[in-house]
Parts: C-alpha cells; sequence; structure tokens
C-alpha cells in the first residue's frame, strides 16, 4: 500500500482512534470521572490532529497544483474526519452538562463498568 491509499488510511486510523476516545469521554463523564474524560478528549485531538495533518498534506498538494484524485476511500477518510470534529464537539458538551447535573444532585453518576 503506498500513495494515496496509505494517506486516506493513516486518515482513517488517526480519527477513528479519536473518536473512539471521545466516546468513550462521554462515558467516563456519565460515570463522574470528569478528570479521565477531559483528558480522554485531550489525548483524542493528539490522535485527531496527525488525520488533520495528513488531510492538509493532500490539500496543500491540490493548492500546488498537483490534483488530487479523489477516490471512494478518500471520500471515506474525509467522512472519518469530520465525524470524529463533531463527536469532539458533542462529547465536550456531554462532559460538561454531566458535570453540571452531577453536581448539583440532578442525576446519579454511573458505575463505569468499562
Amino acid at each position: 500500500m503506498e500513495g494515496m491509499e496509505l494517506i486516506a488510511f493513516q486518515i482513517i486510523s488517526a480519527v477513528g482512534t479519536a473518536r473512539s476516545m471521545y466516546i468513550e469521554a462521554i462515558s467516563c463523564a456519565r460515570a463522574g470521572e470528569f478528570d479521565k474524560a477531559r483528558s480522554l478528549i485531550k489525548e483524542g485531538e493528539e490522535c485527531f490532529v496527525e488525520g488533520h495533518k495528513a488531510h492538509a498534506g493532500l490539500v496543500q498538494q491540490e493548492a500546488a497544483g498537483d490534483a488530487v484524485n479523489p477516490t471512494l476511500l478518500l471520500t471515506h477518510a474525509e467522512d472519518q474526519l469530520m465525524s470524529a470534529e463533531a463527536f469532539k464537539i458533542i462529547a465536550t458538551q456531554f462532559i460538561d452538562l454531566y458535570e453540571k447535573l452531577i453536581s448539583k444532585g440532578s442525576l446519579e453518576a454511573e458505575k463505569n463498568e468499562n
């Protein structure tokens, strides 16, 4: 595997890991583990940046006049990139919400069985 396929898989792998961390962060927040949840968001951001860098390289390549041939695999990679970014936003909101609800006693932290 080389070239465009490799870059697409780098994006998919990095942002897929990030998205998984964002989802796990929501579970931690639901269990009242807010420090762990925020740590997972931070780790996820680091993975996301790796995928974003690979994607940015393709954008720069195209901007320099070297056309990037869009493929289904690249489209999937870009979809995963956008999905991970959306999950980060949602996860951050959920963490804040769970923290407020649990601190006010409006919601009891659930046992985290992960």
